[in-house]
């Protein structure tokens, strides 16, 4: 049988309808946008962003192991800050783990909490033995020697951003450009919440390379 899409299973759009609504996808513009021009419902454009996603999300759990020096983190994204409510302990926000590796590639996972046992297993799951870990003086990261990692401290709470190669900048980088992306969607259902992380996530690491061809290429080879 000979598919109508190649890119994509079960499809009543062309694979010309969806390189365009690929190439929106790639550059970032939203699913109202993209509909309009497309002229393909906004239905439609959800479901194929909502597929695109999701592979996007697969992609990166296939990513090796780091090592060397890598940057930690944990950020919180969601409800606006209740007031009283700050930094670890914010109400209402989804808390998540950064992992960034020095002039290379970032990994993200949600966690319940920012409580030493559940950064442990992420970081031991996800970083090599002996590697360098850069953190900020948060107490859950304790034990890192102990665990056989080399580890350096940056303390924000005493005013202090960078001291040398001792700093988190990468990874606060990054999740400044998670919050601006994810600002367009005027909110994003929490269900929904990890498929637009990983998403953030798998740009990143690809910011240099042609994001379309990476896509299309994977979709050729595995139709979504």
């Amino acid at each position: 049988m000979t598919l109508k899409n190649r890119y994509l299973y079960r499809s009543h759009i062309s694979e010309k309808k969806f390189r365009e609504i690929l190439r929106c996808f790639c550059e970032d513009l939203d699913a109202t946008k993209t509909a309009t021009f497309t002229t393909i419902q906004r239905k439609t454009i959800n479901q194929i962003f909502g597929k695109v996603r999701m592979r996007m999300f697969d992609l990166c759990q296939t990513e090796e192991k780091m090592s060397g020096e890598i940057e930690v983190d944990e950020s919180y994204f969601g409800a606006r800050r209740v007031r009283g409510k700050r930094g670890r302990g914010a109400r209402g926000k989804i808390p998540v783990i950064g992992l960034l590796k020095r002039k290379g590639k970032v990994f993200t996972q949600i966690i319940p909490n920012c409580e030493r046992k559940q950064l442990l297993p992420v970081i031991k799951g996800q970083i090599l033995k002996d590697s360098t870990v850069y953190t900020d003086g948060w107490n859950s990261y304790d034990s890192l020697v102990l665990n056989g990692y080399k580890h350096h401290r940056i303390y924000h709470s005493h005013n202090e951003f960078a001291r040398g190669k001792n700093h988190v900048n990468g990874i606060e980088s990054f999740w400044s450009y998670t919050k601006r992306r994810l600002t367009k969607f005027n909110g994003v259902k929490k269900e929904n919440f990890v498929l637009h992380l990983k998403e953030s996530e798998y740009r990143w690491n690809h910011k240099k390379q042609n994001l379309y061809q990476i896509l299309l290429e994977n979709f050729r080879g595995n139709p979504l």
